[in-house]
């Protein structure tokens, strides 16, 4: 293993993947603290420079963008109280009042100190969770992998927030929408209303670019704001003491084993996470009172859980195909673009490219402190950026990285018909990232649930006889129950 990474470190730190990483994680930094921005759009932006680059320098790039965005939603939380990105939202419950106390450098710094821990510790338990995890994965047969596409499908009831009807509706139109096209077993034409074009589906990428990055250029144009309020204020005494950090140290440490964990269950993502790591790291609190009112841990704790999801969330997507969450679902999509395929037999078939993963991540969180530093004292300036300005630039690219896809004005058409529907999605209560679930696994389920009758010769009970197989069922259906449980509950408290 630590040959391997040896190696991935030289790949990392070759010179024109070194600037590739730098630029990724700059970039992250600088869309995550952007409101209503977030590092889903910046990997659909830089998508067409994916396709002259090398495969493990355009990874690395793109993981870039994923842990710069997480910490950069911190920025805008701290000083505007409108968090960057959504799992940033916990930071603001005590970087803000710091903020208004002066000490929005210091709560910047420390926000980039928690990152950094959060990074470091996620990437840690990538680099020994993911070899494991695919050894066992090289064991799973098709009916293994449908039911684990199922596990997939039923987070989109825990994916939905606060309306489980709306997700499972969300999730079913995805389903439904990965079905246009051909069908894989027999080759023909199913869905396409008698169009040739529609014969390929709908291609994932582009419904994530309009799902994603078009429909939040038009929910921001339809909200009319040309540019956020951001009060001038002196930014400086950024970085905290070593008696600072040692007093956020345990509830960095343990809000980054949470974001892991969580990251580690597709479809969570950081939002849950970083409101668990904030509860926790309260009531570990040697301070507790001070939570709500500017507390370095209440800041610490969320950061370090919002990075930790990183590379939670890559481990699922590396060595099983499944998306960890929302910006690994756009990576899956660019991993397919650029010819790797993910799941078990990418640590054996692409070894160096899984290692300089790892390497890269370490690499960047890095980066990102050192450049966080920086930022914080440019960051009010970047925030009165001129929406008017930023969202003609956004749909510009969105295009042209549609259009790249496949040099097709039906991938443009998809992106923008998809722009429309995710818009429309948002204004009614409908979550986005169900239907994303079910575009990504439905062709994963559809295909191997067909493998798995053929080879039982349409016998059922392969699916119950498999010991993976009646695991992933019976986590489906506790994952369903204890969704709508929880969700009771709390209209029962309501």
């Amino acid at each position: 293993m630590f040959e391997y990474l040896l190696a991935g470190f030289a790949n990392v730190f070759q010179p024109i993947n070194l600037l590739l990483t730098i630029f990724g994680t700059v970039v992250g930094v600088m869309i995550g603290c952007l409101p209503g921005l977030s590092g889903s759009m910046g990997i659909i932006l830089l998508l067409p420079l994916t396709y002259t680059l090398e495969k493990s320098a355009a990874l690395v790039m793109l993981c870039g963008i994923f842990c710069g965005s997480m910490f950069g939603g911190s920025v805008s939380a701290i000083l505007l109280r409108t968090p960057g990105t959504p799992s940033a939202t916990a930071t603001l419950l005590d970087g803000y009042p710091l903020a208004q106390q002066g000490k929005a450098g210091k709560a910047i710094g420390v926000a980039a100190v928690g990152s950094f821990v959060g990074g470091i510790v996620s990437t840690i338990c990538l680099i020994f969770i993911s070899p494991q995890l695919a050894k066992v994965a090289l064991k799973f047969h098709s009916a293994d992998y449908f039911t684990l596409a199922l596990f997939g499908i039923s987070i989109m009831a825990s994916s939905a927030g606060k309306n489980v009807v709306k997700g499972l509706i969300a999730g079913a139109c995805g389903l439904l929408i990965s079905m246009v096209g051909t069908d894989p077993l027999v080759g023909a034409a199913r869905f396409n209303f008698g169009s040739t074009k529609m014969m390929i589906g709908f291609p994932q990428l582009a419904v994530l670019i309009g799902v994603f990055a078009i429909s939040e250029v038009f929910t921001q144009v339809q909200g009319g704001k040309n540019v956020v309020e951001v009060k001038d204020q002196a930014v400086t005494d950024i970085f905290p003491t070593f008696k600072e950090i040692r007093g956020f140290l345990l509830a960095a440490v343990v809000g980054a084993l949470i974001g892991v964990f969580i990251g580690i269950v597709p479809g969570t993502g950081g939002a849950i996470a970083v409101f668990l790591a904030y509860n926790v790291a309260q009531k570990i609190s040697r301070q507790p009172e001070k939570f709500g009112h500017g507390s370095f841990e209440g800041i610490a704790a969320p950061e370090a859980s919002n990075n930790g999801t990183t590379g939670g969330a890559l481990i699922p997507m590396l060595c099983l195909g499944i998306p960890g969450d929302t910006i690994t679902s756009v990576m899956l999509g660019a991993l397919t673009l650029i010819g790797v395929t993910p799941g078990p037999q990418l640590f054996t078939n692409s070894a160096d490219i899984v290692y300089a993963i790892f390497a890269g991540m370490i690499v960047i969180q890095f980066i990102m402190l050192g450049f966080g530093i920086v930022f914080t004292r440019i960051a009010p300036k970047v925030l009165k950026v001129p929406v008017k300005y930023l969202m003609p630039i956004i749909m510009v690219l969105c295009i042209v990285g549609a259009f790249c896809l496949a040099n097709q004005v039906y991938h443009v058409a998809v992106a923008i018909a998809f722009g429309f529907i995710g818009y429309f999605m948002k204004k009614f209560g409908f979550p986005g990232a169900p239907l994303v679930l079910g575009v990504i696994l439905g062709p994963i389920a559809e295909k191997n649930l067909d493998r798995a009758l053929q080879l039982s010769r349409n016998d059922w009970t392969i699916f119950f006889r498999r010991p993976i197989a009646l695991t992933f069922i019976i986590l489906s259906v506790a994952m369903i129950a204890w969704t709508i449980f929880s969700n009771l509950r709390k209209e029962k408290k309501a």
